[in-house]
């Protein structure tokens, strides 16, 4: 019908076109010409001024002895034709002009052209389609139709519970007698709730593809515009489309970017997102209920939303949808694996275990890096080698060899991070080094990758003070290399990850016994937004710092120690990193023994569960210990 109707507004279009050409034509010919009485003509032809002639019905237009054009109508009784041959005169006859009708015709087509294209864009603002200019008030929301790449509850893993969760759901539209017959209703919504990358819209597109009813996705940010109104006349067109179709789904992704707590913001009551979120309030759970609407959200900034939201009636339940731990990451490999030809080496469980904190995005990523790095050498399959290359890419950033260093920089950089991995080994309770390396990838000029051996769920407090050990072993190997006047820059980022992990127990965990158990993080300037510093007294504030000070020097005291009492190991281990530039697990010990980092051949060169045997904490990214002053990933929290 739109094709149709833009086809008809060219041709009316052409048709103005070529009779705006016509009546111009014309008035050029007749303007061409001057009007002169029969009278005048007859005593021009009788005095032999008439050159030529040309005949037209009633009209005669000749041409005088002067070049002049003249034009006269003719008599219906004139007898002119016999005139003009008997005085020699060239005479020429054309078409007769159209009739009356047709110049009717000609004079009402423009006004006729004019009054449709007027209605032809009064209709397109009118909102023939949702894009016209006065269609800002329908809704945005489309009805997926995955014929070809559907997504199904097969290729979600990871995160069973959150899935069994939305099964259910599924489960109900298939079949609601199963659960009615004893009471129950199904539920008006579910909220997903998880860190960025975890699989929120992923589970809601297994939905779609499994429950078999019409499915509606729409973004939160598609309901904001800046015209008062539009947002709530959005919604309100958005649930008139889902009960025609009723049963059905909607899915509202993003929904913090409506879903604000209301009177939060300049506006008051009176502002666009405000009532677009009144609107989305009511429609969900107002005076007319809406059976068989089932709506979807998925957010990760659950602590904006406004509480009418979150209630029991809108909401009914909230799926946490979190970060997979090693079991999870395992089948996430797996699902993701499956287009991907793996050579025979590749175990999905090694680079599980090695993963931590990955999100499911995280992981495809991975795999694809994996994929590229094969096909880049020209492999026919990916091998655990690539993924090791990848997983490092991922976790560390890109090699970059081309950057040019002097050798005394190689050389600060080789005992600076031999000091963290020589330490994070002497110390029983710190996470095993996975690998240390002198080639500066991503910002830093080296770093120490640690990673946990189980999946950790809480921190001690003498798990966090050799944490701070290792993360100032560092500055401790760089004093005791070259003394305290020629110490570099390079600790910035160990002295604020240990700022932070300092902070963190002396501020949130209750861990230092002069603080004592009291939460000041929210007190606290840029832990919650709160932009007027402390609001506690100054003495209570000096004695958080000497607190955070004093655990930070006690870790530093430590790693001093250490390093002094196996300076031996620090300096072959140093000596091997300028030798080799990456060390792994493994390599860094016999290294450190004074043996070469690569089993002989009679030996046994495979670790017992694989170079990365490590699993993962699942909040937080692996530990960094760069050398420059590039940040790094906040610390876990309990």
């Amino acid at each position: 019908m739109g094709n149709a109707r833009n086809f008809a507004f060219w041709i009316v279009l052409f048709l103005l076109i070529l009779t705006l050409f016509n009546l111009f034509s014309n008035g050029q010919s007749s303007m061409a010409s001057s009007t002169v009485s029969y009278s005048e003509f007859v005593a021009a032809l009788e005095g032999d001024q008439v050159q030529s002639a040309t005949m037209d019905g009633e009209e005669l237009t000749y041409q005088a002895s002067d070049g002049k054009l003249y034009t006269t109508v003719l008599p219906a009784d004139a007898e002119v034709t016999n005139q003009l041959l008997a005085k020699g005169v060239e005479v020429k006859a054309e078409p007769q002009q159209q009739s009356g009708f047709m110049s009717l015709i000609s004079l009402l087509l423009p006004v006729l052209l004019l009054i449709g294209f007027w209605f032809f864009m009064m209709n397109r603002m009118q909102g023939g389609g949702k894009g016209g200019a006065m269609g800002f008030g329908k809704s945005k929301a489309k009805m997926l139709t995955e014929r070809e790449g559907r997504v199904t509850f097969d290729d979600v893993a990871g995160i069973d519970e959150a899935k069994e969760e939305l099964e259910e759901i599924v489960e109900f539209l298939r079949n609601p007698q199963k659960f009615s017959r004893l009471g129950g209703t199904i539920p008006k919504g579910a909220l997903l709730v998880g860190p960025p990358g975890t699989g929120k819209t992923l589970l809601a597109r297994a939905i779609a593809g499994e429950a078999g009813v019409p499915f509606f996705t729409i973004s939160g940010s598609d309901f904001v515009e800046m015209f008062v109104g539009v947002g709530a006349s959005r919604v309100r067109d958005m649930f008139e489309q889902a009960k025609k179709n009723a049963p059905c789904i909607v899915f509202i992704d993003e929904i913090d970017a409506v879903g604000r707590s209301r009177g939060a913001g300049y506006g008051g009551g009176n502002d666009e997102r405000e009532q677009t979120l009144n609107q989305l309030l009511v429609e969900m759970d107002g005076f007319e209920a809406n059976e068989g609407v089932i709506i979807l959200a998925a957010t990760n900034r659950r602590d904006v939303l406004d509480p009418a939201l979150l209630r029991p009636g809108r909401f009914d339940r909230q799926v946490t949808v979190p970060n997979p731990d090693i079991k999870g990451r395992e089948k996430i490999l797996g699902v993701h694996a499956r287009k991907v030809p793996l050579g025979p080496d590749a175990d999905m469980r090694i680079i599980a275990r090695g993963t931590p904190g990955f999100s499911g995005a995280d992981l495809a990523n991975l795999v694809n890096e994996a994929a590229l790095m094969a096909a880049r050498i020209g492999r026919r399959f990916v091998t655990m080698e690539d993924f090791e290359n990848a997983k490092d890419k991922v976790m560390m950033g890109a090699e970059r060899r081309s950057m040019v260093l002097t050798d005394d920089q190689k050389e600060k950089t080789a005992y600076h991070e031999a000091g963290h991995a020589v330490v994070g080994l002497k110390l029983p309770q710190c996470d095993p080094v996975y690998k240390a390396t002198i080639i500066p990838r991503g910002g830093a000029l080296g770093m120490v990758v640690s990673l946990p051996e189980i999946d950790r769920l809480n921190w001690h407090k003498s798990e966090c003070e050799e944490k701070l050990a290792m993360t100032m072993a560092g500055k401790a190997a760089e004093i005791i290399k070259y003394g305290e006047e020629n110490v570099s820059n390079g600790p910035a980022g160990d002295i604020q990850q240990a700022s932070g992990l300092a902070r963190a127990m002396v501020m949130r965990w209750g861990m230092s016994d002069k603080v004592g158990n009291i939460d000041y993080a929210e007190a606290a300037e840029g832990y919650s937004g709160n932009t007027a510093g402390f609001s506690v007294s100054a003495n209570t504030k000096e004695l958080i710092e000497d607190e955070v000070k004093r655990f930070i020097q006690d870790g530093y005291d430590t790693a001093f120690k250490l390093l002094t009492e196996h300076k031996d190991e620090w300096e072959r281990l140093a000596e091997g990193l300028l030798e080799y530039e990456t060390l792994t697990g493994a390599e860094i010990q016999r290294v450190m023994d004074g043996q070469p980092p690569h089993k002989g051949e009679d030996e046994d060169d495979t670790p017992e569960d694989g170079a990365a045997s490590v699993t993962a904490i699942p909040k937080t990214k692996p530990r960094v210990k760069p050398t420059g002053d590039e940040g790094l990933e906040p610390e876990p929290t309990a």
